[in-house]
């Protein structure tokens, strides 16, 4: 049993008695392994997010929450290769990337030996330029897209001229590999998608708003797009679009996002 299969099967242990806990040493004599092998392996599977805890005391040891923790997922080779390059591909510039290290850490503790195998080869051949998009930008905007608040922006249009906006973020697009947020832009009172690599500096305001569907943004380009099919699992019940507000659509909706009037 290489690492990558007794962290698995140590939360695997773990999960099966919660909420009862087990020693290392109870442990290391499970896996046929050190007590400081264990420890170590414990203390990583901690690091990495998995909410795995320690209780001091005669009657303590290692312990899991069920309540907190995903059900084993067993991935076919093709499907941990698919998430694997999906999230190598979301950095840095990808809308919430920041949470992908922490996954691959997660997906590759949970795959069998050949999967993981496989992972690590594509790993070994993909390759990335740096981005364009501010961390810091990056950041404001995931959180005005989620907080649905208001955002401040400073953005430069295809000539490199820069002007500010206020704009409720409406979503992301992701349209040949580019990102956009797409929202209402109050100086030009009309639907407006923005290059986030264009974005200069983001600021969240304090002033809520409730986001309009792209069809009252843009509804030539509504027409045009589609939902990922990767998504579309989460896209049924459960999962309820909230009433939105009338507006104005956009005035010069055939114009590629982001591409700004002077």
């Amino acid at each position: 049993m290489n690492r990558t299969e007794r962290l698995y099967a140590l939360v695997e242990e773990l999960r099966a008695i919660a909420p009862r806990p087990r020693t290392v040493g109870w442990l290391a004599t499970r896996f046929e392994v050190s007590a400081r092998t264990v420890q170590r392996d414990l203390q990583a599977l901690m690091a990495s997010g998995t909410p795995v805890r320690c209780e001091a005391g005669r009657r303590g040891g290692w312990f899991i929450d069920p309540a907190m923790t995903l059900p084993p997922v067993n991935l076919t080779s093709e499907e941990a290769l698919a998430v694997a390059a999906a999230l190598a591909g979301a950095e840095p510039s990808t809308p919430f990337s920041s949470g992908a290290p922490g996954a691959m850490r997660k997906l590759a503790a949970a795959l069998s030996a050949d999967a993981a195998s496989s992972v690590r080869d594509l790993a070994s051949r993909i390759h990335l330029l740096p981005g364009r998009t501010s961390a810091g930008v990056l950041r404001i905007v995931e959180l005005g897209v989620l907080e649905r608040k208001l955002l401040r922006i400073r953005y430069a249009d295809a000539a490199g001229c820069e002007s500010s906006r206020l704009v409720e973020p409406g979503g992301l697009l992701c349209a040949e590999g580019g990102w956009y947020l797409v929202g209402w832009c109050r100086l030009r009172g009309a639907g407006r998608g923005f290059r986030l690599d264009r974005i200069r500096a983001a600021e969240l305001t304090d002033e809520g708003c409730v986001p309009r569907p792209l069809s009252l943004l843009d509804g030539v380009l509504a027409g045009r797009v589609g939902s990922p099919v990767s998504l579309s699992s989460l896209a049924g019940e459960g999962f309820p679009t909230p009433p939105l507000p009338a507006a104005t659509p956009c005035g010069s909706a055939a114009r590629p996002p982001g591409v700004e009037d002077p």
